[in-house]
């Protein structure tokens, strides 16, 4: 017997599953606590829990990992310097450390506008040449001519032997700007995601799997391991994607929308006739705008492990994440008494981080930059058993904001009531330490003038409302969210319907099946497994390629030219007809090549073709022509 594993490493969980390659059914899978900064401890953890006998029979390995995304968040990316040639325009808020604008560039047919500057480029490569990982590379209109790009590449490995990345390996689509930070961000993360993918490597020869390697990407696909090294900006948002992925497969629908609750925030996406929905811009994350293609999703920041917090008598749910007080009450069972003995604090000072159910504990990183005075106040005060904000101030007036500063360093975590403790209250759960999370209960509810099951049962409501929310708010692209509520929380005597399935993903998501049901007109699925509905999607997406060609009418005088651009190569025919035919020749043998180089099932493997026409009034004749190749293929299982 044959089997393949999928394994997702997400911001609170990281999943693992076995499926059997002959009838596709989950045979084992496991959940373990994501682990920082080393995933591989919860990966490994995630392994564990798995039924070793499976180990030697799986054939392929696919993983889907949030690396890339915390990585561009937290701004922990190697050193890279940029190099951008033509008439760029840098934004005032930019935030790249070291870059430089040359002499160069081309026109919109591939024509040379001005002269590279070499020299200007030379003299930058050797001032950085020992203080950079990489080089990251951009020039105007490089996806129609791409030669100063190379130019400027071929002068870098003269000069370092470093990795450089260019524009128009990564992007097709217009915007030099734009290509030119994907470049930049890509090249920060190459040697980061080599060591993952080699240290992924190792723990499968440690354990004996003999399997081919995938990793997902953030549109849904798989791509061979090679490729993930080459181009590791695709795999930011891959975790949605094995979502959407894993729902439809769950599922068995080929067409449906999926909310997926996971611990930092609730992600909703669709996929149609198999393939995601894509965003029409590329993916932005922290504050950088990409040229990646990824699924288009609408995400709120409220998950199962958002912190509950009180103000002015009225609960608050988020926007930060907390480790939720079951789970912190399974590790640290002195915390129960610090819950029994813990003081309301004034009603003025209250706020997110003061809380008397809010608690904090060293996150084992050890410290790597100078602390204020403050900081290592607060941080010297804070050891390996949760204090409350009582614990750590004594009798000073709180200052909350060097706690906040030691959180965003990773050096602290917070503990806190979260919906997931609520679930514990109401019995919809019971996966932790259900007495903590009643403590709390107990203590919000009175400061709300509540019981603790009334207190808990409308944290519920909010959520499941959230989840609607922001499920008819991706749907309904132009409606603000707040109108929505305004309808889902209105007694009009009407509520949305849906004419396509709502799949449910998440760990405790079955607690909220028919409070969705009761907002929303939907056919709302719970698959089995929809826990590990992640890892199945990095195991399950298909092998995607999408190739663009643009053919554009040039006139010069009274001669007509029909020139053909793909991957950054030009062709010029004298007709329309003959560039078409030509278009749609090279446009499915790239697709097919694509397939067989990634180790994807060329024999099974579905080309769709779109055709997009720009015309003159009156003229018969396109002035431009877009085609789009989507090649859909399958995994091979075999080594």
């Amino acid at each position: 017997m044959q089997y393949s594993m999928g394994i997702d490493a997400g911001g609170t969980y990281t999943d693992a599953v076995i499926i059997r390659d002959s009838d596709g059914e989950i045979v084992d899978s496991t959940k373990a606590r994501t682990t920082y900064p080393d995933l591989l401890i919860g990966i490994q953890n995630a392994l564990d829990g798995l039924d070793q006998s499976y180990l030697k029979d799986i054939k392929l390995v696919s993983v889907s990992t949030t690396l890339s995304t915390n990585t561009i968040l937290e701004g922990t990316g190697y050193p890279v310097a940029l190099i951008m040639a033509g008439d760029y325009v840098i934004p005032e808020t930019h935030s790249i450390n070291n870059y430089i604008v040359v002499d160069g560039g081309h026109g919109p047919s591939g024509e040379e506008i001005r002269k590279l500057d070499m020299e200007t480029v030379r003299e930058f490569i050797l001032r950085n040449k020992d203080i950079v990982s990489a080089f990251a590379i951009s020039s105007y209109f490089s996806i129609r001519n791409p030669e100063h790009e190379l130019q400027i590449k071929e002068l870098i490995k003269e000069l370092t032997g470093l990795p450089s990345v260019c524009g128009h390996e990564l992007s097709q689509d217009l915007g030099a700007y734009n290509r030119g930070i994907t470049a930049y961000l890509n090249a920060q993360l190459i040697p980061i995601t080599d060591h993952f993918i080699e240290t992924i490597i190792n723990e499968m020869d440690r354990r004996n799997i003999k399997a081919r390697l995938l990793m997902l990407k953030c549109d849904g696909s798989v791509v061979g391991i090679d490729e993930a090294k080459e181009k590791p900006i695709e795999s930011i948002f891959s975790g949605p994607a094995a979502s959407l992925v894993g729902a439809a497969y769950l599922s068995k629908a080929k067409t449906c929308t999926v909310i997926d609750v996971g611990g930092t925030s609730t992600d909703v996406s669709m996929i149609e006739n198999e393939l995601p929905e894509l965003c029409d811009e590329g993916a932005v994350v922290g504050g950088w705008q990409t040229k990646v293609k990824a699924i288009r999703m609408e995400t709120s920041a409220m998950g199962g492990d958002s912190h509950i917090w009180i103000k002015n008598q009225k609960p608050n749910i988020g926007p930060r994440r907390v480790i939720p007080l079951c789970v912190a009450a399974t590790k640290y069972p002195s915390l129960i008494e610090r819950l029994k003995t813990a003081r309301v604090p004034s009603r003025m000072l209250l706020s997110d981080n003061i809380q008397p159910t809010k608690f904090f504990i060293r996150s084992g990183k050890e410290p790597t930059s100078e602390f204020s005075p403050s900081e290592k106040e607060i941080y010297d005060r804070i050891g390996d058993e949760p204090v409350s904000i009582s614990g750590i101030f004594l009798d000073k007036l709180p200052s909350p904001v060097f706690l906040d500063l030691l959180i965003q360093k990773r050096l602290i975590q917070a503990i806190g009531f979260t919906p997931t403790d609520a679930l514990h209250v109401l019995g919809d759960y019971n996966e932790w330490n259900a007495e903590a999370s009643n403590i709390a209960a107990t203590i919000l509810g009175r400061m709300t003038h509540q019981s603790k099951g009334e207190f808990c049962q409308q944290v519920k409501n909010e959520v499941a409302k959230n989840m609607a929310i922001y499920l008819m708010s991706y749907l309904l692209k132009d409606v603000h969210p707040e109108e929505i509520r305004k309808v889902i929380e209105g007694d009009h005597h009407t509520k949305f319907k849906l004419d396509v399935p709502v799949v449910l993903l998440g760990g405790p998501v079955r607690a909220y099946v028919e409070d969705v049901r009761k907002l929303i007109d939907a056919d709302v699925i719970l698959p089995e497994h929809s826990e590990v509905g992640n890892a199945a999607g990095a195991l399950v997406g298909k092998g995607i390629k999408r190739i663009e060609i643009l053919i554009k009418n040039v006139r010069k005088k009274s001669k007509i030219s029909n020139i053909v651009f793909v991957q950054g190569q030009r062709e010029i025919f004298q007709t329309h007809p003959e560039a078409l035919k030509y278009a749609d020749k090279i446009g499915r043998e790239l697709v097919l090549g694509y397939m067989k180089e990634a180790g994807l099932d060329a024999e099974d493997v579905r080309i769709e073709v779109t055709r997009n026409d720009i015309t003159m009034h009156g003229d018969s004749l396109p002035l431009e022509t877009k085609l789009v190749f989507v090649g859909i293929g399958t995994p091979k299982r075999e080594i």
